[in-house]
């Protein structure tokens, strides 16, 4: 997409930018000097409008009104230690496929996809009929799903009647409907005309902006009653695709509509929601939170989609973000819970902007601080023994077990066992995260945080403001604190102290191997699923891996489930588009696999062909041998790659500095699946931890192109272009060399 394009949209983030500052102009503190400063300038500005001090800062009535000052900076995850155990937690997984009954419940918000059942809004017996209505969410929500009565899932026709045969559970004798919570609802038709003469639920209880569920019962004859409804009145929970949130990569969502909005797992756009747009949220003003600084949410939010490479072949998404809480907790429990999904990092400038760094260590987010920064400090350089962790047990939720807390394996250090005469464990709580995987990478980067044991405070003077606002800094102390000269330590924590002479910093000693990854050996083995069979006796496949292979042009998915040891079952799989438009998703094709031979404990299946290059939803079941079927597993999503082959490299790649910007001019590869091109960025000759520009630029193979990366600050830079063929799939990087933004 060209440059021009993005700035001449007339509600565009930029120009709203400009607008934003054209108002801050007209103020007579944040502007021009915050422009000038955009870190230092702010944060005073605010510490000192609130308090009205408009004299000498440092006289003496100022000091003492000041010097009780202790404002919080930065947020950091915490999902491990006593600071979790203490901290108030969202609600547990398990808690949420009951439906509760009480006078005035909380109200829930959801993100990402999860099983709830939400607060009962009606619960009504009449003549044979037994009528319901729970209130899931207390926002709008993408779609519901899937449907459980206890804990057997159950299929509903276009009415909404259950599909079970008649001489089992349920039979067709239980009505479902949903809403999705719409600013105006309709009103449950069925339960207008049973309840409505009555007054008990009209046509004026439409719930609007309430995502919401009802369920209509219809006892049977005494003798099938025991059979039909063997665990007394039905209770019923759902799964749903929760919020939309606004994706500010993407042009064509509004920010102040959100019928544009998407659904997503980010956990970047999902904090950015939470933050600013969630009714239930800290109630942030984007223009302030986020557009100041929307280059380096772009940049975690691509992270939190980068593709991770599994151990049997395939990706996931490095950080997904599914999870739901309640008003009775404050939005930093959700901020926390959210933050944990993707080893998070953020502070909050005094000018409102929240600076976010998700877990992928970068040079450009290292700042430095020197002896004469620091005005006082104490470390320590090991932990006690009641602080002695040498076992960590991620723990995570897994639809597997029908959304239910479950560990993947634990990382130790046997050594320190011995040492110890014991295991000293500890659980890291990522409750949001449905990945077992993705737990594991989470767990691995805790675990090696705490092998560094080396932790402290340090107090900062205002001159290391700088490092104030960055995760990652790298000490050059060679006088007081000689031990660590050189070393990398993690900013955990940040208070303005003025007591103390600017800011306290709570650190821990940085491990430079926190990105390594090996998936063959760091993975670990896949959370055991325990039986759980449906009241045909047919149990619920548990899904290894799903893959996209092209072939030729097109692709087929290859679904890997674990060996049930029956032959009686036959396996299927069906898949769906996920979005064929305004957030509907398609139809589901289902296809049967009769000659699907077991092999080391695993059965393989290949589809036919599906849809290119789009989001696909996948299943699988087992069909048994009257030919019922069982429960549908768990959602997986995975894009249909069609072209997995790079385009060839550009040439004649370079890069002039500017007043804040650098123009990159390049020709593209005569490639024929050449699609566009990717800019990247770096402080340093290091393209690994380099910055992606963000949209693409797209082009023509064969020709020259140019595009201007703007918002960059002065100094010495270094640049790189990738070519993308039409799947986004990547050519190797070629370097502009360096250049010099003034």
């Amino acid at each position: 997409m060209k440059n021009d394009r993005f700035y001449d949209h007339a509600y565009s983030l930029p120009f709203q930018r400009q607008v934003w500052e054209a108002t801050l102009k007209n103020t007579t503190t944040h502007y021009p000097i915050a422009r000038r400063d955009p870190i230092f300038t702010p944060i005073f500005t605010a510490v000192f409008t609130q308090l009205g001090v408009t004299g000498t800062i440092f006289g003496v009535s100022a000091a003492a009104t000041l010097g009780s000052l202790t404002t919080a900076i930065v947020t950091t995850a915490i999902s491990i230690g006593i600071q979790m155990a203490l901290a108030p937690k969202p609600p547990k997984p398990e808690d949420g496929k009951v439906p509760k009954s009480q006078g005035v419940p909380y109200r829930i918000w959801t993100v990402g996809r999860l099983r709830l059942a939400g607060s009962y809004m009606l619960w009504e017996a009449s003549g044979k009929n037994l009528f319901a209505v729970q209130a899931i969410a207390g926002h709008r929500i993408k779609s519901v799903n899937r449907y459980w009565l206890h804990d057997d899932e159950v299929e509903i026709d276009a009415n909404g009647f259950t599909t079970n045969d008649d001489g089992g559970r349920y039979g067709n004798n239980v009505r479902i409907q949903s809403r999705i919570g719409a600013p105006t609802e309709t009103a449950y038709a069925p339960l207008v005309a049973e309840l409505g003469a009555s007054g008990i639920w009209t046509n004026n209880h439409r719930g609007d902006g309430q995502t919401s569920v009802m369920m209509i019962a219809e006892s049977t004859e005494a003798k099938n009653q025991q059979k039909r409804f063997p665990f007394g009145p039905p209770s019923l929970s759902v799964e749903v695709d929760g919020a939309l949130c606004w994706d500010y990569r993407d042009l064509a969502q509004d920010p102040n509509n959100p019928a544009t909005w998407g659904w997503t797992r980010n956990s970047a756009l999902i904090l950015a929601w939470h933050e600013c747009f969630n009714e239930f949220g800290s109630r942030r003003d984007y223009r302030k939170a986020i557009l100041p600084v929307l280059d380096m949410w772009i940049e975690e939010a691509d992270i939190c989609d980068e593709d991770v490479p599994l151990a049997g072949g395939g990706t996931e998404k490095r950080y997904q973000c599914n999870g739901w809480d309640t008003t009775e907790n404050s939005p930093k429990v959700g901020t926390n819970a959210i933050l944990a999904t993707c080893d998070g990092w953020m502070a909050e400038r005094g000018d409102g902007a929240l600076l976010l760094t998700v877990g992928k260590f970068r040079e450009t987010r290292v700042g430095t601080l020197t002896d004469a920064d620091i005005i006082g400090h104490q470390i320590q350089y090991d932990v006690l023994f009641e602080d002695e962790c040498n076992r960590l047990i991620p723990k995570f939720t897994y639809p597997a077990t029908d959304y239910s807390t479950c560990d993947t394996d634990f990382f130790e250090d046997t050594a320190a066992q011995l040492s110890a005469g014991r295991v000293l464990a500890q659980e890291g709580d990522y409750g949001w995260c449905h990945q077992w995987r993705q737990a594991r990478r989470l767990g691995k980067r805790d675990w090696l945080r705490i092998q560094q044991k080396v932790k402290g405070s340090i107090d900062v003077r205002l001159s290391g403001i700088n490092a104030i606002y960055s995760r990652w800094i790298r000490l050059d102390t060679p006088i007081r604190l000689p031990r660590l000269n050189g070393k990398l330590i993690e900013n955990r924590r940040a208070l303005l102290s003025l007591m103390k002479g600017g800011f306290s910093m709570e650190i821990n000693q940085h491990p430079e191997n926190i990105e390594d990854w090996n998936p063959s050996v760091d993975e670990g083995m896949q959370p055991p699923v325990p039986a759980s069979p449906d009241p045909d006796a047919i149990p619920t496949p548990v899904i290894n891996l799903i893959q996209a292979q092209a072939n030729n042009g097109s692709v087929f998915i290859r679904v890997i489930i674990i060996d049930p040891v029956d032959d009686s079952l036959t396996p299927a799989v069906r898949y769906r588009v996920q979005d064929i438009g305004a957030g509907v998703a398609g139809a589901w094709v289902t296809q049967t696999f009769d000659d699907a031979p077991p092999s080391g404990g695993f059965i393989s299946m290949n589809t036919n062909a599906v849809p290119v290059d789009v989001t696909l939803d996948v299943e699988a079941a087992f069909i048994g041998s009257n030919d019922s079927y069982g429960e549908w597993s768990p959602i997986e999503s995975l894009v249909s790659t069609a072209d997995p082959t790079p385009p060839g490299v550009v040439t004649g790649a370079s890069a002039t500095g500017g007043a804040g910007q650098a123009t990159y001019n390049w020709t593209a590869p005569n490639s024929p699946n050449y699609g566009a091109a990717r800019l990247y960025w770096n402080t340093v000759n290091n393209f690994s931890t380099a910055t992606a520009v963000s949209p693409t630029e797209l082009g023509a193979p064969g020709l020259p192109d140019s595009h201007v990366v703007t918002g960059l600050s002065a100094g010495v830079k270094f640049g790189w272009i990738v070519a993308l063929n039409r799947s986004g799939i990547g050519a190797a990087a070629v370097a502009t060399g360096s250049f010099t933004v003034t």
